[in-house]
Order: structure tokens, then sequence, then C-alpha cells
């Protein structure tokens, strides 16, 4: 492997586009209202506040072996260095299903929104698949989109930065027309009846926690920072500061767009917007503007968050299947570097490849994977977090340009919040509980991973699970 030196194209504003834009997708703009409804402004507000909390010990658990252990791969790097080849193995098959049902999952998402733009987008039916329809315009936009982000990516990480940061600044000022709008034309009487949702204490603080458990769900993303850390060309403590400061800014991102929603409209216009589009915050912009055309707006920003997030969520899948690769855990092929760009074209390839397919099985399958993702990333997160745990006590002396103070602490909330969340994806009854097909998703993707465990382990033997160490003459 090449020096850690190679290829640094991302500076420090690059960092932070990449990782808000995963965390700051579609669901602002879809779900605002249905948060309002279920526990109220205040209610939705402590609840991401809880939420945020969590991830936010996550982050910081992130924050540090990032830059103690700055190579491309990250959770692949933290747990081997934990737990050796095994946990490692484990840990990085488990991401990148993550990340790549999220691709997929916005690969579908893209034109599925493009229709509230242009009802008369959905042309040429094509068949059902669990009750979702499918049309050839869908299809073909779906397919194009998916080629284009592709290639963006293989053209370079700077390249795909560049995009995203574009479409960030987008969504914030979109975002921050609303909560203006609202400061200025809402009204303190709609908060009447709005802050709270419950009969009584106990089903207040029920809803809270209800919200407070798919809270961290949006607020996944930021980890795809470590997964390209070689390319990230700014101070390692600067870097560890910047993985906390974007989940700091996604929190109050969405903080700020339910007040400004429920500051903005009554009761009664929540209910009606969400009975009749389901895009609350959109209707809330046209009501506050006047304008049909600020709700278009609006929408457009959601379909900038839809594309922040499938990118960086490539960038984290093909850097994750490039770490994989070049540790001869999985096809070696996938850790080929295109010749001009210097980037990982065929891991990014194969990931479009397959949001591509995906989208032939409908939008009932694509929420299925997504589903299984946020359970393979909480899992993830839990073996980071012991890993963050057992580095620190078997290795005190390594460098640590990021060092989390009470790591004991930071770390063991982190793991108990993770196992946590993983837990409720299993047991059945919860918010997060996952469907029969979705179990059966994961448990195919696992038996996968076992079969390549097997056959690369009889067919590399020692080499399986190498090239994984820094020199510690290259860390700074």
């Amino acid at each position: 492997m090449k020096s850690i030196s190679k290829n640094k194209q991302l500076n420090t504003a690059d960092v932070i586009v990449v990782a808000f834009g995963a965390m700051i997708g579609w669901g602002w703009v879809v779900s605002s209202g249905g948060w309002i409804q279920q526990c109220g402004i205040v209610g939705t507000m402590i609840a991401f506040l809880i939420g945020g909390i969590m991830i936010y010990f996550v982050g910081l658990v992130y924050a540090e072996l990032t830059t103690s252990l700055p190579e491309n791969g990250g959770a692949k790097v933290f747990s081997h260095r934990a737990f050796g080849t095994i946990g490692s193995f484990i840990c990085t098959w488990s991401i990148i299903l993550s990340y790549i049902g999220v691709v997929c999952f916005e690969a579908c998402s893209f034109p599925t929104i493009i229709q509230y733009i242009f009802p008369g987008f959905l042309k040429g039916y094509l068949y059902t698949v669990e009750g979702f329809d499918v049309y050839a315009t869908w299809l073909f936009v779906a397919i194009v989109s998916c080629i284009l982000i592709t290639y963006i990516n293989i053209k370079g990480v700077k390249t795909a930065a560049f995009i995203q940061k574009i479409l960030t600044i987008i969504i914030a000022a979109v975002g921050i027309a609303l909560i203006m709008g609202s400061l200025i034309r809402g009204n303190v009487s709609n908060l009447k009846g709005q802050l709270f949702v419950g009969d009584g204490n106990k089903e207040i603080i029920s809803n809270i926690l209800s919200i407070s458990m798919v809270a961290p769900f949006f607020l996944f993303g930021f980890d795809v920072i470590p997964q390209a850390a070689e390319e990230i060309n700014i101070p390692l403590k600067k870097l560890g500061k910047l993985i906390v400061l974007s989940i700091t800014l996604a929190i109050v991102f969405y903080g700020f767009i339910v007040f400004a929603i429920g500051y903005g409209m009554n009761p009664k216009e929540i209910v009606s917007s969400i009975d009749s589009t389901g895009l609350v915050a959109a209707d809330a912009m046209a009501k506050l503007f006047h304008s049909e055309l600020m709700a278009k707006i609006l929408i457009f920003g959601g379909i900038c968050g839809i594309i922040t997030s499938w990118n960086s969520f490539l960038i984290g899948g093909s850097r994750a299947l490039e770490s994989m690769a070049s540790s001869y855990m999985i096809p070696h092929v996938f850790c080929k570097k295109h010749k001009k760009y210097q980037t990982p074209y065929i891991a990014l390839i194969f990931i479009g490849l397959l949001s591509i397919i995906s989208l032939f099985f409908g939008k009932q399958m694509l929420i299925w994977i997504s589903n299984c993702a946020s359970f393979a990333c909480c899992a993830t997160y839990c073996i980071v977090s012991l890993s963050f745990l057992k580095i620190r006590k078997k290795e005190p002396e390594l460098v640590r340009p990021y060092k989390v103070k009470h790591y004991r602490f930071v770390g063991w909330i982190a793991t108990l919040f993770s196992g946590f969340l993983s837990a409720m994806y299993l047991i059945p009854g919860t918010v997060c509980s996952m469907s029969k097909q979705e179990i059966e998703i994961t448990f195919c993707w696992g038996f996968i991973g076992l079969l390549f465990g097997i056959f690369y382990k009889t067919k590399y033997k020692n080499r399986f699970g190498n090239n994984i160490e820094l020199d510690n003459q290259n860390r700074k």
C-alpha cells in the first residue's frame, strides 16, 4: 500500500460538506410534519437532541480513531487494530451493507421526488412490484442519475466534493429561507397545542423517546470521512474537530427546521398538509411566502439533500470495498485505481451497477434494504466503539492528535447506545423492528460475507487481512 501522503485533495470545507451532506438528506422535507404530529415541536427538538447526543459520543470515538489511524477504510482499520482479521472483516462487511443500502435507496428516491415538481412526469407504465408502479420515465431518470453520480466520483473525490459543496450551499440557503420566513411571518399562536403531544408526562416522554430512537437514522453518514482519510489534506487534530462539528451542525439544522414549521403553521394546517401532499416543509414554505414556487424551491433543496447523501455514501462504500480488497478479504480487483483519476473505479462501478439493478425491484424492496442498512450501521458503530476502548487500553502510547477526555465514559456510552439500537432492530415490536424480509436480506448478506471470508482466507492464507497497519513514522 502507498504512503498515506498520496492523493490528498480534500480541504476543510470539503470535509464538512461531505459529512454534513451525508446526514442531511430528504428526511427533513418528508418526515418533519409527522415528527411534530407525533411528539410536538419542542418534543421533537428534545428527541433529536437525545438522539444527537448519542451520535455525538460515537462521533467522538470516530474523531479520535480517525486521527490516530488515518488510513482509508475507517472502521476496518480500527476494528483490525483491536480485534484482528475476523473482527475487521465482520465490521467492514457490515458497514458496506449500510453504504450500499443508502446508495440504492437514494437512487430510488431521486426520480420519485421529481414527480412532486412535475406531476405529469410518470409516463410509460411497465409493471408493479409490491404495490409500487414502475414507469419508463421513472426508471430512465433513475438510471441516468446513477450513471452520472458514479461518473462524477470516478473523476475524483475533489470533483465529487465540489458538487457536494454547491448542493450543500443550496440546502443551507433553502433551510435558512424557511427559518427566516417563519420568524418573520410565523405566529406564536401557532405553537399552541404543538409544543408537546400526549396526555400526561408519561405519554409525552414515551412519544419523545419513540422519535429519539429513529433520530440517529437521520444523523448517519459522518463516518464516510474516515473511509477517505488518506485523501484529506488538513491537520489530523483539526479533522477530529470537523467530524464532531458536522454532527453538531446536522442536529442544529433539524431542530431549526422543526421549529420553523411549527411556528409557521398551526396544527390544522399541518394535519391537512400530511393528509394531502405529505410534504409539510414545502407547504410551510408556500404559506409563509404566499408562493407555490417557493414550495418547489424547497423541494429542490430536498432533492439536493438526496444527491449529497447519495454522493457521500458512494464515496464511503467504494473506499470500504477498496480497503477490504487491498487486504485480500474480497476480490482484489476492487482496489484497482483509475490510471488518470486515481479513484477505486471498479468499486464505484460495482456499487453503481447494484444501485441500477435495485431500481427494477421497486420502492418497497429498497425500503427493506435501507432498514437493513440502518441496522448494519448501528452494529458497525458498536464494534468501532468497542475497538476504541480496546485500543486505548492496549496502546496507551499511540499518537492521538485528537484525544478524547474521559475515554471510558465516552466509549461505553457509545457502545451501549449503538448496541441498544442494534438490539431494537432485532427485537419484535419496537419502533425499529426489522420485518421478516429485512432479516432475510441481512442474513443473506452475512452468508455471502461468510463465503467470501472462507474462500479468500483459504486462497490467500497469511495475506488475508494484511496490508492494513500504518507505519507510525507516517503519522502526524
